[in-house]
């Protein structure tokens, strides 16, 4: 006979009675046509009877190993995705959990802005509830340590390469149902669910004239690109994304802001998801409607007009901060030119400010600038989905130089491409975003956050290469164009002492050192925070997708 209990993170206990014996519920899989053989078999138990046999006997009367799991106290040899997925089963959550022969479970995958981020997981949970969330990570760290199935966390699912926000053999966390945005005309904040996108946060903020500092693609997910930091339009007057945060809650479902939980919510403000689960995000709002903007494209002959226009408005731009300027090279192999084109947004309805000015006498080939809002805008800004892509990012000084260097580098990149790529589709855009010390002054002011760019006290440019192509045969060829450009880069601004050591963790390849471009004090200050918060390690070895603070 067998009795067993364990307590899992939150104190719950999961019994199985004395009067069970494995001989029992060997005999009752049996009955219940479900067979248990193999591990290789295991992928086609009938789990709804399994579950349902075990669940009657999850009280609280009696002990089990410490180091056990029910499942895996039973099953032994199961994977530790098996056991994952059947422990789910086994709570409140069984109707949350998706498989791989449901439409649902490929509704989910799909659903991946790019095709490399498509991973197929043992099961994905949806969770609608801060209360679900934490449910499922106890469940999925109620085992031992070594045979835990590991699993994911998906806000938005924004981010290119594999396994960031999903797993293979694992449990993908899937935030999707958690996504409504409510405002607080009391306090003048908006909560936002972390499953949300930023075009129905638009969507809905927008008609009742308030705003909050958001993303610039309207199919973002507001989870990922605020722990990351987060670049918005409103950056020149309110700082990062993560600055207007001002009360986070995560799985454990407990508060943080600048009086509870100070170096939680601070550490949070740059640190992604070596934490927790964040359930719940509250912004500062401020009063927003109309705004001024739009793309406009230029030939590629006006680099020369181009560059000047960048350096004078990143160093200006402190002038007019309702303003916002983001500038890029772009090739299409389908149309086999290269153009510039120029995103233009004033926050204020103000047409032809004069910030624009050195942009707006630039010859064009088209222009979309026009009196709109902000949904409107970030939905034409979107880039095409279902392609394979590549991010890579770089910060360095606001230098001419440095833009007349990399826009040499996309040249040779694109020759390069030219003559090797086999796919007959595919793209490269580099981007340079000004990032002026005002930016880090709004950080500090708010209550500071942990990316270490207060450290800094000459303007900077943020400097972005996207690269994206169709098929699976040149993957390995625009990962080294991409990686070969920005080490030439990096090489040239150190060179003439324009480098800088920021690497912005919302743009980064993960061969790229984010965490540790913060700063020793700052890594040393999330390294502290994540042993105090999660002294087991689950988001460092258990979550493995991300930017891990263990391996910076």
């Amino acid at each position: 006979m067998h009795k067993f209990e364990k307590v899992n993170l939150h104190g719950r206990r999961h019994v199985f009675p004395a009067g069970v014996s494995l001989p029992d519920l060997d005999a009752e899989l049996r009955k219940n046509n479900t067979y248990v053989g193999r591990p290789r078999d295991l992928r086609y138990l009938i789990y709804p009877p399994l579950v349902r046999f075990i669940s009657p006997y999850i009280n609280h009367d009696a002990d089990m190993p410490e180091s056990s799991s029910p499942v895996q106290y039973l099953f032994p040899d199961l994977p530790a995705s098996e056991t994952g997925r059947l422990s789910l089963e086994s709570t409140a959550l069984k109707g949350k959990v998706l498989y791989p022969d449901t439409i649902a479970y490929h509704t989910s995958v799909e659903s991946y802005y790019f095709i490399d981020a498509r991973l197929e997981p043992t099961c994905i949970v949806q969770p609608e509830t801060a209360d679900d969330v934490a449910l499922a990570v106890s469940t999925l760290t109620a085992s031992d340590r070594r045979q835990r199935c590991q699993f994911a966390i998906r806000s938005g699912g924004h981010t290119c390469w594999p396994g960031a926000a999903n797993i293979e053999k694992g449990v993908t966390i899937d935030l999707t149902h958690m996504n409504s945005t409510t405002f607080h005309q009391e306090n003048y904040t908006v909560s936002i669910l972390p499953g949300a996108r930023w075009a129905s946060v638009y969507k809905t903020l927008h008609p009742l004239g308030v705003m909050v500092t958001g993303g610039r693609a309207s199919s973002v997910g507001v989870g990922g690109i605020t722990l990351g930091g987060g670049n918005s339009f409103f950056a020149s007057r309110y700082g990062f994304v993560c600055d207007s945060v001002v009360v986070l809650a995560n799985g454990e479902i407990i508060n943080a802001n600048n009086q509870t939980n100070p170096d939680l919510f601070r550490a949070l403000k740059g640190g992604s998801n070596n934490f927790g689960i964040v359930t719940k995000f509250d912004f500062a709002a401020f009063e927003s409607h109309e705004l001024w903007g739009g793309v406009i494209v230029h030939d590629k002959s006006t680099t020369a007009q181009q560059i000047p226009a960048i350096v004078n408005f990143t160093n200006h731009v402190a002038r007019d901060p309702y303003a916002s300027l983001i500038t890029s090279w772009h090739y299409s192999s389908s149309r086999g030119v290269s153009i510039v084109s120029n995103i233009l947004d004033h926050t204020e309805p103000i047409e032809q400010v004069s910030i624009f000015n050195q942009v707006l006498v630039i010859p064009r080939v088209s222009s979309s600038i026009r009196l709109t809002n902000l949904h409107d805008l970030t939905e034409e800004l979107e880039l095409p989905r279902g392609l394979r892509s590549r991010f890579l990012t770089l910060t360095f000084k606001n230098d001419p130089r440095m833009i007349q260097k990399a826009v040499d580098l996309h040249d040779r990149s694109i020759e390069m491409a030219k003559a090797r790529a086999r796919t007959r589709e595919w793209t490269f855009t580099t981007f340079f975003q000004p990032l002026p010390k005002l930016f880090s002054q709004h950080s500090v002011v708010r209550g500071g956050n942990i990316l270490g760019l207060d450290r800094f006290d000459e303007n900077l440019l943020l400097f972005l290469i996207v690269l994206s192509w169709q098929g699976t045969e040149d993957g390995t060829l625009f990962d080294s164009l991409g990686k070969a450009a920005i080490q030439d880069l990096d090489a040239y601004a150190r060179e003439i002492g324009a480098d800088n050591e920021f690497i912005y963790l919302n743009y980064a390849d993960p061969s790229q050192n984010s965490l540790r471009s913060y700063g020793e004090e700052n890594l040393a200050e999330i390294h502290r925070v994540a042993e105090k918060y999660d002294p087991e390690h689950i988001f460092q070895y258990q979550v493995p997708g991300g930017f891990k603070v263990s391996k910076a």
